[in-house]
């Protein structure tokens, strides 16, 4: 592959693979996340693409004023000042379907682990108590004949929900507006999907539209049997109200991959025994995470070599690269 005077910005701690394919076409200068301190004026003035696993600030791409484009590591790009951004004409890409399948396959661990208690059953084994005290207590709840909601049918959650039915439950959503060719139910508004489902599962991003979408009015809809998973954003779901209807049986259970501060995680939420909390690892195996940052290194070489981008967002479609 032919070598690119481009000079890109890698901030982060980057696939190793993806990023010598970087460095085979272009200067690349390494940072911690999101430090741009770390760089000094010459070099900040040198720097047209970033490769990002983290957040990237309005102060952020003010100090690059030859900034082209921000390679989004991840599907979800709200930590990008997405605005400002497309105000300075700057392209912005993230990392779709390469972790569609591994991110449904979490979401369907998470929803049977909660339900059926499974990390909880295996500590008690660790624990020795099978041998002293028995066999583990029955779970109260149950995958039979549950109606799973999906907040959120994009790419994840059409194959969230075809899991679902192979594990013989149906399917109901709740999106903006109606998903031309799916029969499953729909709702216009969340606290209609919640009333109508026992099983709430939350895989919007994060945005202005969502944040604490999921709030005390949904979770009491949702009733004494529902069971609430999120793996879409933690910003999506009010942990005020989570952590009352989980005191206090407004709801069974929860399954959280994401939180409102990570990787802060409330202590209320810690101390709740029908919690089940993941260090947001939806789609952390090594290959879809190789994958992934491959497509942010093919984003940057694209747009640098051919001038388009592989996955640019909705909001940047309409940016061309500058002549």
């Amino acid at each position: 592959m032919k070598k690119n005077d481009a000079k890109i910005l890698v901030s982060g701690n980057f696939n190793e693979h993806a990023l010598s394919k970087l460095r085979n076409v272009f200067d690349v200068k390494e940072i911690s996340r999101g430090d741009i301190a770390q760089l000094d004026r010459e070099e900040a003035t040198s720097i047209r693409g970033v490769a990002s696993m983290g957040g990237v600030s309005a102060e952020f791409i003010d100090a690059l004023p030859q900034l082209e484009i921000i390679a989004n590591f991840g599907v979800g790009y709200d930590a990008v000042a997405i605005s400002h951004a497309v105000e300075k004409n700057i392209m912005i890409t993230n990392t779709p379907d390469v972790l569609t399948e591994e991110v449904a396959d979490t979401a369907l661990g998470l929803l049977l682990n909660t339900v059926r208690e499974l990390s909880k059953a295996e500590t008690y084994l660790r624990d020795g108590k099978w041998e002293s005290e028995g066999a583990y207590p029955l779970s109260k709840l149950t995958l039979r004949n549950r109606k799973a909601g999906i907040f959120g049918l994009g790419r994840i959650g059409l194959a969230i929900a075809k899991r679902l039915e192979a594990f013989g439950m149906t399917v109901a959503y709740h999106n903006r507006r109606p998903v031309e060719g799916v029969e499953f139910e729909y709702y216009d508004t969340l606290t209609g999907l919640a009333q109508a489902v026992d099983t709430l599962i939350v895989v919007v991003p994060g945005s202005a539209s969502t944040a604490k979408a999921v709030n005390a009015e949904v979770l009491k809809a949702l009733g004494s049997d529902g069971v609430l998973i999120n793996i879409g954003r933690g910003s999506v779901v009010d942990e005020d109200a989570l952590v009352e209807a989980l005191s206090n049986n407004v709801i069974a259970a929860a399954g959280l991959d994401v939180f409102e501060d990570e990787p802060k995680v409330r202590q209320a939420l810690k101390d709740l025994p029908n919690a089940v909390l993941l260090p947001h690892v939806g789609s952390a195996s090594m290959a879809t995470r190789r994958a992934m940052a491959e497509l942010v290194a093919d984003n940057l070489i694209s747009w640098f070599n051919d001038g388009t981008a592989v996955t640019p967002v909705s909001e940047t479609l309409h940016i061309t690269k500058r002549k």
